[in-house]
């Protein structure tokens, strides 16, 4: 048996062409009505996950 993905990593990061790993910003579902329209438009955005080369390939060896 392969290598096989790690499936929480998959629904929460995603690979860019350039090998980035962005992460979506957590807390946009639901109690934004007393957020700030500022910080409601900042959660938008993705943002850049540090992890090292070698412990993505070991959790999503497939992209």
């Amino acid at each position: 048996m392969g290598e096989k993905t790690n499936k929480s990593y998959k629904k929460r990061l995603k690979l860019t062409k350039n090998g980035k790993v962005v992460q979506r910003s957590p807390g946009i579902g639901h109690f934004n009505a007393k957020e700030s329209r500022k910080g409601q438009l900042k959660k938008k955005r993705p943002k850049i996950f540090s992890i090292a080369k070698n412990k993505i390939k070991q959790y999503m060896p497939y992209g």
